[in-house]
């Protein structure tokens, strides 16, 4: 099996800041596989670590269209940001902006092309800032975190089942057995203008984050994904061996995974969580 490698590096610190010693090197892979039942690809990611920024897309409206639709997706949400990061400092309010100039450009595309006028695409990205973590997502694709032994989801699913769930006319279990689970309550090019989804979290050092496409989730379980990255040597190993159990366990779907890591670095806690609070008070 032929692992698609996206991408692949380091970011450096992005707190121009800190005294060079104490700077960190965050690593970070990207992989993708179109799995074993599909021919094409429609997942996209991509990164633009001189800004902290990573977004990962699941294309959806068959063959060419979804592909498009998540190429579109990823290209402005990269262009847009990088172009912002020139003259103010990005928060959630910029990656907001380029979320639904994003959504503007495949609606665009796909009313002018018949063909692809069910094109449309979720997306969910991050951007590191200091000791901020900024996280805006459209749809179902997830971003986790895995601090120490705790892993959590970052993002809620707009889907149809996570609704049902939220009302209380469905369990868990009963939504992972739904035929309905593809049925998203919200996605990027369906209609003319989209509500993005953000918050903001506390990044520290020792942090592994995940942003992956359902290809993953719907092979895996949360226990599965969670032992994969705190057993990987590298984000590179954790990357791959996300992508193989998933085909491994069925491969239905396009599967792609984005893992940073941030190192651990000296600093008290104390010290982490007031800079953080300063720039959250010097964004508003």
């Amino acid at each position: 099996m032929t692992i698609t490698r996206v991408d692949t590096g380091v970011l450096v610190d992005t707190n121009a800041s800190s005294e060079p010693s104490q700077r960190r090197l965050v690593e970070f892979a990207i992989c993708s596989h179109s799995g074993k039942v599909r021919q094409n690809n429609e997942d996209k990611a991509g990164a633009a670590p001189e800004i902290g920024l990573f977004v990962l897309c699941d294309g959806m409206g068959g063959l060419e269209a979804g592909e498009r639709a998540s190429q579109i997706a990823v290209e402005t949400l990269l262009q847009s940001c990088r172009e912002a990061a020139k003259s103010i400092r990005e928060n959630g309010e910029t990656v907001t902006a380029a979320i639904e100039l994003a959504n503007e450009n495949i609606f665009k595309a796909a009313h002018a092309m018949d063909s692809k006028s069910g094109m449309g695409s979720t997306i969910v990205a991050v951007q590191l800032r200091d000791e901020r973590l900024i996280v805006a997502h459209v749809g179902d694709s997830r971003a986790y975190r895995l601090r120490r032994d705790e892993f959590s989801q970052l993002t809620e699913d707009h889907s149809f089942v996570v609704e049902q769930i939220r009302r209380g006319m469905i369990t868990v279990e009963e939504a992972n057995q739904s035929q309905m689970q593809n049925v998203l309550t919200r996605a990027l090019g369906v209609e003319a203008q989209i509500r993005v989804e953000v918050n903001e979290e506390l990044l520290l050092p020792g942090d592994t984050l995940l942003l992956c496409s359902d290809g993953l989730t719907r092979e895996l379980s949360d226990g599965q994904i969670a032992g994969v990255l705190r057993d990987s040597s590298c984000v590179h190993e954790a990357a791959n061996q996300l992508i193989r159990h998933a085909n491994d366990a069925g491969g239905n779907d396009n599967v792609t995974v984005i893992v940073i890591r941030n190192p651990k670095r000296p600093g008290s806690l104390r010290a982490r969580i007031g800079r953080w609070i300063k720039g959250s008070e010097n964004t508003n």
